[in-house]
């Protein structure tokens, strides 16, 4: 099957790319709450199993050998009932109909699978020729396995998800709270103009973390489905602003161009974002994601903040504006230092907007001096 032929996620078009994509949208579609997740439930209590295939189109039917046309209306007791046949179930890929009944399905034999079993190699290969997630219930081991472009993923109880997701939720609390203190430090020396490669680093560092650890959570939340409402509001409050956070600190810091080491704010985020966690836990490492060069006596260096990080934080300040301050003023000293009348020389800013700047980022020095100090 063409890479542009490619089967859309089960009843979802978002969630990702590629294969880690149709992953996420699959599991969402068989999550706890759906009527597929009870269908397949319903088969495993049953104690028949079953092998689901979630979409139809010209490059299945050249698998399918006899069983049933019945384009009606899936539900999960027509689930459940049509699994007892022998063969396999067709449901096209909104969910909404099933499609056939007790078919047998030959994928390619040249298609290498790891699987040992003739139902879990059957659904392993089909989710790699297809192109489409396959569901494979087994009797005998009693559980539910995920095949989608040939990664096999088992779902799990709601019980045991949960459990590792507040594990993991209770460690995004403690490193969100130690990236409130650097992210304080940091606003502190900004506005100082103490500011050196390692500090930022170390805040770029703990913004990725945590960044990786509501990723993993945000899985948990998908397969869990209904079940998963409460970790989901949890979440959202822990995570509110860090990926923002993430954007204004590169576009901060990241160096200005400059021979061959230079590197754009999004090119630095994407490298911050490859890194293995071995390499997020050395601060050079980062520094040289970030556009620096990495050795260790980088760290000492002293930067300067453009400013837009502490802008961001003044209410009511459009991005267009904070935009032409920090061109006009080329860095956060010459705006803290900027009068009234300075400030309003800059196309877009009047007088009252003007005050508000400053008054704002006199709050914000004061406070973040306090909170250092204090």
């Amino acid at each position: 099957m063409a890479a542009n032929d490619r089967a859309a996620p089960p009843g979802k078009t978002g969630g990702g790319s590629g294969a880690e994509g149709l992953m996420r949208a699959t599991l969402s579609a068989v999550a706890p709450g759906t009527a597929l997740r009870d269908g397949l439930e319903r088969v495993l209590r049953g104690n028949t199993g079953g092998l689901i295939l979630l979409g139809m189109d010209k490059n299945v039917e050249p698998l399918c050998t006899g069983g049933f046309v019945l384009d009606v209306d899936f539900t999960a007791t027509r689930l459940r009932e049509l699994c007892k046949l022998d063969g396999a179930l067709i449901i096209d890929r909104d969910i909404t109909k099933i499609v056939r009944a007790g078919v047998q399905l030959v994928p390619d034999a040249s298609i290498p699978t790891e699987e040992t079993g003739t139902r879990h190699r059957t659904a392993q290969r089909v989710s790699i020729q297809t192109g489409y997630p396959v569901v494979s219930v087994s009797q005998s081991m009693r559980l539910i396995a995920l095949y989608v472009d040939g990664q096999r993923r088992v779902l799990e109880d709601s019980a045991a998800i949960l459990s590792r997701a507040n594990q993991a939720l209770a460690t995004l609390e403690r490193y969100k709270l130690r990236l409130d203190e650097v992210a304080g430090t940091l606003s502190a020396l900004e506005i100082e103009d103490l500011v050196t490669v390692r500090d930022v680093s170390a805040v770029a560092q703990r913004l990725e973390m945590v960044r990786r650890i509501a990723t993993e959570i945000a899985e948990y939340v998908v397969e869990l489905g209904t079940d998963g409402r409460l970790l989901s509001l949890q979440l959202d409050e822990l995570i509110a602003g860090v990926e923002p956070e993430r954007d204004l600190v590169a576009r901060d810091y990241v160096p200005e161009p400059s021979g061959r080491r230079s590197r754009t704010v999004a090119e630095a985020l994407n490298e911050l974002d490859r890194l293995s966690h071995s390499e997020l836990l050395e601060l050079p490492t980062v520094a040289r994601a970030l556009g620096y060069s990495g050795a260790p006596e980088t760290l000492d260096s002293a930067v300067s903040p453009r400013g837009y990080r502490l802008l961001a934080k003044v209410p009511r300040l459009p991005g267009t504006v904070i935009e032409r301050l920090v061109e006009h003023f080329g860095g956060l000293q010459k705006l803290l230092a900027a009068s009234v009348d300075d400030l309003q020389t800059v196309d877009g800013v009047g007088e009252a907007r003007a005050r508000s700047v400053r008054e704002g980022l006199s709050r914000l020095a004061e406070s973040s001096i306090l909170e250092r100090y204090v």
